[in-house]
């Protein structure tokens, strides 16, 4: 590994992120962590396979493994987290022999077809064998941190102590610091366009364990079973695999590294990623930049996904991880830009929600609304930034299917003068008493913590929070 943080000379990098705490300490020694920081003899990294076959390392990778959402899927082995369990300490010590022996060999991902969000055909989504899951995490925990030290600071997805809400906060600070012409980009297809080759380049900067290189070569070759196909993707990264994120990070990493070279400002989560200028002269050197590194790189940008965006006009917007950053000038003149959820984002949170209210849906009250908190206290999570009015909207909206339901029970029909009837009888605080999470009680709450945090005195400003 290199003395400091790869990328431009000394004098041209942005200031290092601080905080190594995320990283497994049952692998990491004081010893390496040192080497790390400080630089590793000979400036690549050597003899960590050992760390990999590691069996306490293996099983802290099999909890990781369990606890995820997918736990209950099994690869083309048919084999799930709970039967592979049934004979836990020997799948475990038989795979630390093969990753020891050099025996170990991935199997296909089996490659399934799941809907999109739109509602609009569907995407591809690979399953690999739970012993390849456990096998990746293992040496994720190894090799992550080395390829962390290099990593460019505005990339945030699939990284240790980051994630979407920091990059959506970069950009929003970006923009109120002047930095209002924006291109936003996405590349096309890429999880399953990039060039193994250049890929397997750039790892090799920074390791020259050759066991670990095959392991990881083997990754990238594992074959694909869809039914009773089979074939060997030529180019991108596994799908699904647990390793795929960080390969992924590091391919743009010298993508990244260019763009800071160049004066740009850039916001990238995985493929998706923004470029902040000040001026749109800058924002078209900067897209053609951007082309240019994609083309020699073997990448495209999507035509119809990437745009130039004046975020000065009035209702110019741009969406960025689910929401849409749009500027609005009022009436007596004063402007400012405005934080939503993107339209996408609202239509896939009312089709959960339609889920959990149907008319017909049998179940009581109580736990229809304990379901559809579940749904609302994830989102809000995420969202609880955008702007007032279209949290209360959302509540509006449960409500009035929670009112249908109701009426449908009460067997009353729609009518003139019903709805005044329904609300009266089944008010907003009928609902709060059963439980409901309302967004826009959630927001109030936080606002006035806010403003007594910050004044000692009860909150009555702006309702629009910033990231």
């Amino acid at each position: 590994m290199k003395a400091q943080i790869a990328g431009p000379p000394a004098g041209n990098q942005p200031p290092s992120r601080p905080g190594w705490d995320w990283i497994d300490r049952g692998v990491w020694t004081d010893r390496m962590l040192n080497a790390l920081l400080c630089g590793v003899k000979g400036g690549k990294w050597h003899s960590l396979i050992d760390k990999v076959y590691d069996l306490d390392n293996l099983w802290r990778a099999y909890g990781k493994v369990a606890s995820r959402k997918g736990a209950r899927t099994a690869g083309v082995d048919g084999v799930t987290v709970g039967r592979y369990e049934t004979e836990l300490t020997h799948n475990q010590g038989t795979l630390a022999r093969q990753l020891h022996d050099g025996t170990y060999c991935a199997q296909p991902v089996r490659r399934i077809h799941i809907p999109k969000s739109s509602g609009k055909g569907t995407r591809p989504l690979g399953i690999p064998c739970v012993r390849d899951r456990i096998a990746q995490r293992a040496l994720k925990q190894v090799i992550e941190p080395i390829y962390e030290a290099t990593f460019h600071p505005s990339s945030y997805g699939f990284r240790p102590q980051r994630g979407c809400l920091e990059a959506l906060a970069e950009v929003s600070h970006l923009m109120e610091s002047g930095y209002t012409v924006v291109v936003d980009a996405d590349i096309r297809g890429f999880f399953d366009a990039i060039p193994k080759d250049r890929l397997m380049a750039r790892v090799c900067t920074e390791i020259s364990d050759g066991r670990v290189l095959d392991l990881i070569e083997g990754y990238l070759h594992q074959g694909v079973m869809e039914e009773l196909s089979y074939w060997e993707p030529t180019t991108g990264t596994p799908q699904g695999a647990v390793i795929s994120p960080l390969l992924a990070n590091i391919f743009l990493n010298p993508f990244d590294w260019t763009m800071h070279r160049h004066g740009v400002r850039i916001v990238r989560y995985a493929d998706d990623f923004v470029l902040l200028c000040r001026s749109r002269e800058d924002a078209e050197r900067a897209l053609e930049t951007a082309t240019a590194w994609m083309e020699a790189n073997d990448l495209e940008l999507h035509p119809e996904k990437t745009r130039l965006v004046d975020m000065t006009v009035h209702r110019a917007g741009f969406t960025f991880l689910g929401y849409c950053f749009r500027r609005n000038v009022n009436q007596k003149g004063q402007s400012r830009i405005l934080s939503l959820v993107s339209d996408k984002s609202v239509r896939k949170l009312r089709d959960t929600l339609r889920r959990h209210t149907g008319r017909c849906n049998g179940r009581c009250m109580p736990e229809t609304i304990r379901r559809v908190n579940q749904t609302l206290h994830g989102w809000y999570n995420y969202f609880q930034y955008c702007v007032t009015n279209q949290l209360v909207k959302i509540d509006n909206y449960v409500r009035r299917r929670l009112r249908r339901i109701l009426r449908k029970r009460a067997k009353r029909r729609r009518g003139t003068g019903r709805c005044r009837q329904d609300h009266e009888e089944w008010s907003d605080a009928f609902f709060r008493e059963l439980g409901y999470f309302s967004l826009g009680d959630a927001r109030h709450r936080a606002l006035q913590s806010l403003g007594q945090s910050l004044t000692g005195e009860p909150y009555a400003g702006d309702p629009h929070v910033r990231f």
